[in-house]
């Protein structure tokens, strides 16, 4: 199942996620502090840097079926990745918010450009579609190394080498992932689709070059402008789901069918990643202003350093959730993938609860301990592998070959809109510059917000099963004509 071109993907997925949450873990303080933004842009600007690389998977997706391939855009993805950061080193170093902004943009579209190239150079480095459900969960796990190590240390690291230290190393990373790419280019279009085997026209080239520098222009007004930027989020997002409803009236009843079930992922998907998105957001905040202390009394950690519980307990998740649902097919016992999300949402609700009894309940030293937050971060690290892992693995089973990298595009649609109206939904609990964190605030501010998270949790429960019965009853009417994933 294991062979050199999988493994050597995981090495570049940990590189990516040792750069990309490194720098999401030190940018809530570069904008605070160096940059002097306030905490409501902050949250929005961390939200976005999230939230619109995965809306520009879109683009990605177009890109890679018919201008480049998978292989090309992968490799081309890291080295604009790399270059992103290394405008944010430039930035660091003379405190410029244009090239700061200029290096987020880049890195914003290059890991559009990387997220539907990604599973679908993946799968292909595997003998069979089985073979694949096993490993990808294992490759979200190895991705969450790099995220665990980026976001646990460069709080600490940046303490020595500075905000431009910090993301030069990210941009080491991406060079270092370039390079895997390169060395191994043969190989990878071995494996390929047709397109990633055939030279690329000229014609491809420049419109790649134009479409490119055009995304990478509105990225940066996206970021320059959020007020507007968000607009341009949810009317990309829109377009991207219409378009794909349009694909469905055009094609076969049978793929009618396989599409419409792609919808209500999702919309499932959108809705978790709200939460999902919290951590980078309204989370960090809270850490930020409360939480104070080691970790068990002797592991020192830096408050917005708690997001690395997330790809901590991710790394456990990915194995053990691979190992549960394995077993349970072995015993002829086959959860449709919207029932596996709604014990998603079944773990997100846990972990909000126990968010909102820590803020209520909060002391007037208005300190919470990292413990609680370990705590947190276990419940909702598996609700997250499971969706992350199993909604891709679900729409590469059902969806057409020709519209394979535009279809898992929609999955970065889902997190880019979640990522955007879950930071809109996180300024309610900003403060204003100078503001004292005082225990009524925690309790009432935070404590409101969490408890409202909480009860919409529980509602997407039910909303997931019922989709879960509604899927398995469109699934049916293409048993003639395809395999039916769980």
């Amino acid at each position: 199942m294991w062979n050199k071109l999988n493994k050597s993907m995981m090495v570049c997925q940990m590189a990516f996620g040792l750069s990309f949450y490194g720098v999401m873990a030190i940018l809530t303080r570069f904008l605070l502090e160096d940059l002097k933004y306030s905490e409501a842009d902050t949250m929005m600007i961390v939200g976005a840097f999230s939230a619109i690389g995965p809306l520009f998977a879109i683009v990605g997706g177009f890109i890679a079926d018919k201008f480049l391939g998978a292989y090309r855009s992968l490799t081309i993805a890291y080295f604009v990745f790399a270059a992103g950061y290394f405008f944010l080193v430039l930035g660091a170093a003379v405190t410029n918010i244009p090239l700061s902004l200029a290096g987020i943009a880049l890195a914003s579209y290059a890991r559009g450009l990387m997220s539907p190239s990604y599973p679908s150079l993946f799968r292909r480095t595997f003998d069979s579609k089985e073979n694949f459900e096993i490993g990808y969960p294992v490759n979200y796990s190895v991705n969450n190394v790099g995220a665990l190590l980026g976001q646990y240390l460069f709080p600490l690291l940046v303490l020595a080498i500075g905000f431009s230290g910090g993301f030069l190393l990210s941009c080491l990373m991406g060079l270092m992932a370039f390079s895997i790419f390169i060395f191994s280019q043969k190989s990878f279009i071995e494996v390929g689709a047709k397109i990633d085997k055939e030279i690329v026209s000229r014609k491809n080239w420049i419109g790649f070059i134009v479409i490119s520098f055009l995304m990478i222009l509105l990225v940066f007004f996206m970021f320059s402008n959020m007020d507007v930027g968000k607009n341009v989020v949810y009317a990309v997002g829109a377009s991207a789901i219409l378009y794909f409803i349009f694909l469905m009236f055009k094609t076969s009843r049978d793929n009618s069918l396989k599409m419409g079930t792609i919808l209500i992922m999702i919309f499932l998907t959108t809705a978790f990643f709200v939460y999902y998105g919290q951590m980078m957001t309204s989370m960090t905040m809270v850490t930020i202003n409360t939480m104070r202390g080691d970790l068990f009394g002797f592991i020192p950690i830096a408050p917005e350093a708690a997001m690395a519980m997330n790809p901590l307990w991710c790394m456990v998740a990915g194995p053990v959730i691979a190992y549960i649902f394995s077993a349970l097919e072995n015993r002829n016992i086959h959860l449709k993938t919207a029932t596996k999300v709604a014990w998603s949402f079944v773990l997100t609700a846990i972990a909000f609860a126990v968010l909102t009894f820590a803020v209520k309940n909060i002391g007037s030293d208005v300190i919470i301990r990292p413990e609680v937050f370990l705590v947190i971060h276990f419940f909702q690290a598996f609700a997250e592998v499971i969706v992350g892992s199993m909604v891709v693995a679900f729409i590469l089973s059902v969806t057409p070959k020709h519209i394979e990298n535009f279809s898992v595009s929609l999955f970065s649609v889902a997190i880019a809109f979640s990522g955007i109206v879950g930071a809109v939904f996180s300024t309610s609990i900003s403060m204003k510059k100078g503001q004292a964190v005082t225990q009524e605030i925690v309790q009432n501010v935070y404590g409101g917000y969490f408890s409202t998270l909480t009860i919409w949790a529980v509602v997407m429960v039910v909303v997931a099963l019922l989709s879960s019965v509604l899927i398995q009853r469109m699934l049916p009417e293409m048993r003639n004509s395809t395999d039916i994933p769980n």
